[in-house]
Order: structure tokens, then C-alpha cells, then sequence
């Protein structure tokens, strides 16, 4: 069974199964402020409605960060802003965080996670301590994603166990239980599907009903992917990659996600109440390349550009 998929960029438009048109159907995507600013128009590239998760990279001013909130939120798509607990100084901090993108670009969807430092540099080390703080719910959110690891997480259990990453889940689930917010799990991507199946199946079967919302590496070259893998400390996949990297003949050719999607697809199909809900892209090859693809394999069109 092939894990990835290499194809020449001539070899013309894949024919998107039914079964891959309704996996891909409400993707979201993510940007940062630079690369969005390279985007004239995110109309000419996205669905109408597309959700966006803006990441903020440590040293992002959070002006940028609110600016790339309201464009997006201006062009009509739904903006989901990082907040990295371990870059927030305080609990005043992120009321002021969360009173600026409201205010300026009435954001009322966030992802919740550590973030990418390994010291904090304030009082939050982790997501579960931003939403302890009740300043979400106390703002309205509709929407509230916590981070989640198909392939465990060693900076969270360094024995390469996943017991935290565990413990951390079924805490994340009580307090899906009591929020009034729609909670799920954005996913960490990883490159295999039965992998993928199998850590879906055993949180469900350990109560964990947060509606997953797999992370898939969008179109890149394959050095591009491995230098993101090893930076976002993807696991077993990076083996999957490095194998690869050794073959001259595949080095140069792009790597598409189409083999990954269409088992999970499949899966999906055979088992609905499967809780993998969504695909949430990582566009490591640029936005453009990776929003194309997604229109070519059965994702909606992008919504024609207007005048306004």
C-alpha cells in the first residue's frame, strides 16, 4: 500500500472519488501574517465560508496578528487565531488578546495550545491553564480547538509514552462537557492513515469524543516537508520521508497528500460514525499551490472575485 503519492506536475487533474469530495467538504487551512500578506485576494483561492487558523509564530506582534484577523474576517472567511499559552505573559494579556481581535475583527473562534518555546514566558505553560481561565466562555466563543498528536508528542511525554498526552485528553474532554463552545481536536500532521485510524479508534474508545480535526501536509517539495517535520516533531512519518529523500529520482517530485486523504476518505465512508469530522490543511508549499490542489481533488471552488 503506498503512503505517499509523487506525480509529475503534467500528468493533469485528479478524478475525486465521492467519498473525497465529502472528507474535503468544510477544510480549513492556515496562514501567518507574511504569507497572507503575499495573497492579494483570499477569495480568488478559497471557499466561501473556508474557516483559517492564523498561527502565531513567537515574535509575531499581536498588531499583525489582529490586522490579518480583520482582512480575512473582512473578505467574509471565519478566522481561528492561535494562542500560544507559553508566549501569553498573563491572564490581563490575553483579555487584552482576546478584546482586540473581537473589537477589531469579531473573532469568536481560537485555537488553544502550548505553543512552539520551551520556556513560558509568563504564567501559562499550557492550553488547559487558558482555558481554566473562564475568559473564553466570559467572551462568548463559539468555538474553542485544543491541540491533539497522532503520533504522540515527546515534549509532552518524553519517555515516548503518550500517559500526559492521555491525561491532558481526557481533561480537554470534561471540559468539552461543560463549555458552551464547540470544541475539537486540531491534529499535529502525520502522513499514514492507518496510524492515524488506529489513535481515532482507541480516544473514542477511551471516552474522548471531541470531533478530530485531522492536520494533512499540503502539496510541497519533499525537502520543504522534511525540514517542517523535523521542526513540528512529526514522528515514525519522518522515517516514511527520509526513505524517500534517498530515492534521486523522487527528491525533486512533489509530494501530494492524495493517498493519505483518499484511505481516510474511505474509512470515513465505511464507518460514519468515525470521528475524524475534518481536514485541516497545512499549506507547507505556499497557500496557492496547496488551496489549487484541494479545488482539484474534490474540494469546493473558490468563490469568483468581486469588484467590492
Amino acid at each position: 500500500m503506498a503512503l505517499l503519492n509523487f506525480r509529475k506536475k503534467t500528468d493533469g487533474p485528479v478524478g475525486a472519488s465521492q467519498d473525497v469530495q465529502a472528507f474535503l467538504k468544510g477544510y480549513s487551512i492556515e496562514v501567518m501574517p507574511r504569507t497572507a500578506a503575499k495573497v492579494e485576494s483570499f477569495r480568488d483561492l478559497l471557499p466561501e465560508g473556508t474557516r483559517v487558523y492564523i498561527a502565531h509564530i513567537d515574535g509575531t506582534p499581536i498588531q499583525d496578528m489582529v490586522a490579518t484577523a480583520k482582512r480575512l474576517a473582512d473578505e467574509g472567511y471565519p478566522v481561528m487565531p492561535h494562542f500560544p499559552a507559553r508566549i501569553i505573559k498573563d491572564a490581563a494579556t490575553l483579555e487584552n488578546w482576546i478584546a482586540m481581535y473581537q473589537g477589531e475583527a469579531g473573532v469568536k473562534q481560537a485555537l488553544l495550545l502550548a505553543g512552539g518555546v520551551d520556556t513560558p514566558q509568563g504564567d501559562f505553560h499550557c492550553s488547559m491553564q487558558l482555558l481554566e481561565t473562564g475568559l473564553f466562555d466570559k467572551a462568548g466563543f463559539t468555538n474553542l480547538h485544543v491541540a491533539g498528536h497522532p503520533e504522540g508528542n515527546k515534549d509532552i511525554d518524553p519517555d515516548g509514552s503518550d500517559k500526559n498526552v492521555m491525561d491532558a485528553l481526557r481533561w480537554k474532554q470534561k471540559f468539552c462537557d461543560t463549555t458552551d463552545a464547540d470544541m475539537a481536536l486540531a491534529t499535529q500532521f502525520a502522513f499514514e492513515a492507518a496510524p492515524i485510524i488506529a489513535w481515532a479508534d482507541r480516544l473514542k474508545g477511551a471516552g474522548i469524543d471531541i470531533p478530530i480535526h485531522i492536520g494533512i501536509a499540503g502539496p510541497a517539495k519533499l525537502q520543504t516537508l522534511i525540514k517542517f517535520a523535523i521542526a513540528c516533531g512529526v514522528g515514525p512519518s519522518l522515517k516514511v520521508l527520509q526513505k524517500r529523500a534517498m530515492d534521486v529520482s523522487k527528491l525533486l517530485l512533489p509530494y501530494e497528500p492524495t493517498d493519505v486523504i483518499a484511505e481516510l476518505a474511505a474509512h470515513k465512508a465505511a464507518h460514519p460514525d468515525f470521528n475524524i469530522d475534518k481536514v485541516h490543511f497545512f499549506p507547507l508549499g505556499g497557500i496557492k499551490t496547496n488551496a489549487a490542489w484541494a479545488i482539484e481533488n474534490g474540494g469546493a471552488s473558490a468563490a469568483p472575485a468581486t469588484s467590492s
